[in-house]
């Protein structure tokens, strides 16, 4: 899963590395729409304008994206070129290692909070703001009943808290032995509900504003429209309130002249084309994904002053972030394959990102967005859902949930919360069922749409994947969750070992028998025969201590008076 989600993850960085270089310019790339020359003429580009600039510099500029999956296209350079600067990033954090990333971790993850105060800041001062917080605070039932929408919280809450994911895993390895993980977790998950909070306050402040805006713009341009009708006789004057001005046009008064040419022209409104202009109808306009940071928020940072600044500050935000998130992913592949296989890790690492940029060259295509959105919505959460799930089963009723109480009190002084037997053991996994069946329901593979795209009648459009890519897209799932089965059978079989060279022991009548089937003839000496405590070795890795149960420190063994060893390690 993390090789899955970091092929297409780091694609997304390469285009903010793309966005961040050209918010250097004033104004802005997106802001205007392309002059092309025809002969003595100059004229907008047509389909830019049918659409927007924003749109169209997304599409055209940035993807230069294709009609269809189908249609390769040839790579993008630009794109690739990007590609190539977000794995060199990658590559050279990872090199550096846990110590340094964890510096880097420090400015990566403050950062952003910096620049989200300064954005709801500005975006509080905008003209609509407030419109577009309180349309956030304004709940939708109905949309409760979509299936896709619990699809996507799910998702949501896997990329945000790692649930599933190795680099979690990777991650707490080095940790200390009586490290709190209680406290860590609880700590965690509060700091990302207030996140998301606070990021999402800051998207619909400036949504609500773009969302004015754009109302305006129908309110003047169905304005013009009145204004021809009234000048060509096909409406009376009479139909026009006498307070109405059309040189300060208000979307108050534009909608009560709406509904009286509606009601008295309603035989032949419709060929009239005029439009409602509601501002719900705009805050009501679904924009997620990359739409939404390379679509609504560069559109909205067009009308900013000083734009360019607040551009740098948003891309800049945005690789930040999508490098902090790497670091995790490419250590939830780094950190089991060196730990496993003992290979170099300047070495595995270097090969690792070059093999990801060159298998990741099919989201640099001109149809590579298509396939950014596959391995978004499909390589990751079915197989993530299925990981949680089998992970609070083993933990709570293979391991068994009053064995994990017992071991954590052992090495915490502060987790004795009943609760957590309730949580682990019965709560937690009724959501997880609810979410795999959520994930495998048929609307979410066999009939979900593939991604929009600008196409050259300058709309968006939803394409149904063709047979093939629905292969792909079956088989990322599979391949994502064989590792489980597969895994599972080999260790059954003892076809491939455990991966532990620890010491297990086990007590019978008030004497430790001993298992040295992963141990050398060397091995058996040094760790069972070993007089002095600080010469002997520890069995895993040096920045991992293991402490076993009544233990104070490292494999603390203890010699009975008759020679025999007593009950501790």
């Amino acid at each position: 899963v993390c090789f899955f989600v970091g092929l297409y993850y780091n694609v997304i960085i390469g285009w903010s590395i793309f966005y961040f270089f050209k918010s250097f310019q004033y104004p802005l790339p997106w802001s205007e729409c392309p002059v092309v020359k025809n002969g003595s003429l100059a004229v907008v580009e047509a389909e830019c304008e049918r659409s927007s600039a924003t749109t169209y510099f997304w599409y055209r500029e940035t993807l230069d994206i294709s009609n269809s999956i189908s249609e390769s296209g040839g790579l993008n350079w630009k794109m690739t070129l990007c590609l190539l600067v977000a794995w060199s990033l990658v590559g050279l954090a990872m090199i550096k290692g846990i110590q340094s990333s964890g510096k880097v971790m420090y400015f990566s993850s403050l950062f952003p909070y910096v620049v989200l105060v300064c954005f709801l800041v500005r975006g509080l001062l905008l003209r609509g703001a407030v419109d577009g917080i309180l349309h956030m605070f304004t709940p939708k039932l109905d949309k409760m009943l979509d299936p896709q929408v619990w699809r996507e919280a799910a998702t949501q809450v896997f990329f945000a808290l790692g649930l599933g994911f190795g680099g979690v895993i990777a991650f707490s390895s080095y940790n200390k032995q009586d490290n709190n993980c209680h406290f860590d977790a609880t700590l965690v998950s509060f700091i990302n509900f207030f996140t998301s909070v606070l990021a999402t306050l800051v998207v619909f402040a400036v949504l609500g504003f773009k969302a004015n805006i754009m109302n305006e713009k129908c309110v003047v341009e169905n304005a013009e429209k009145i204004l021809g009708y009234l000048n060509s006789n096909v409406l009376s004057h009479d139909l026009i309130p006498p307070h109405v001005n059309f040189s300060h046009l208000t979307a108050k008064d534009y909608q009560e002249m709406y509904r009286v040419i509606m009601t008295v022209k309603e035989a032949h409104f419709k060929e009239l084309g005029l439009d409602a202009c509601l501002l719900e109808d705009e805050l009501n306009k679904s924009v997620q994904g990359t739409g939404l940071a390379f679509i609504a928020f560069t559109e909205a940072m067009t009308h900013f002053p000083a734009s360019p600044f607040w551009s740098v500050m948003f891309f800049l935000m945005l690789i930040n972030l999508g490098l902090g998130s790497m670091i995790g992913t490419m250590s939830g592949i780094t950190t089991p394959i060196i730990d496993t296989f003992k290979v170099r890790k300047e070495v595995f690492t270097v090969g690792c990102c070059l093999f990801a940029f060159l298998v990741g060259l099919i989201f640099v295509q001109r149809s590579g967005n298509y396939f950014v959105t596959m391995f978004d919505d499909y390589s990751a959460t079915l197989p993530l859902t299925v990981v949680v799930i089998l992970e609070n089963i083993a933990v709570a009723w293979i391991y068994g949930t009053k064995k994990d109480q017992i071991s954590m009190e052992r090495g915490l002084e502060g987790c004795r919360e009943c609760v957590d037997v309730a949580l682990w053991g019965h709560i937690s996994l009724a959501p997880g069922w609810w979410a795999l069946s959520l994930s495998s329901h048929p609307c979410s593979i066999t009939s979900l749409p593939s991604p929009s795209s600008a196409s050259s009648q300058a709309a968006e459009k939803f394409l149904f994947y063709p047979t093939w890519a629905m292969a792909i897209l079956i088989s990322l799932i599979l391949l994502a969750s064989l590792p489980l089965p597969l895994v599972f059978v080999l260790r059954q079989f003892h076809l491939v070992s455990d991966g532990s060279n620890a010491l297990s022991v086990t007590y019978k009548k008030g004497r430790m028998m001993k298992d040295i089937s992963n141990l050398e003839d060397n091995d058996e000496t040094r760790f069972i025969l070993s007089k002095v405590p600080s010469e002997t070795p520890s069995p895993m890795p040096t920045h991992r201590s293991y402490l076993g149960p009544g233990s104070n420190s490292p494999l603390e063994m203890s010699a009975a008076p008759n020679g025999r060893y007593g009950r501790g390690y």
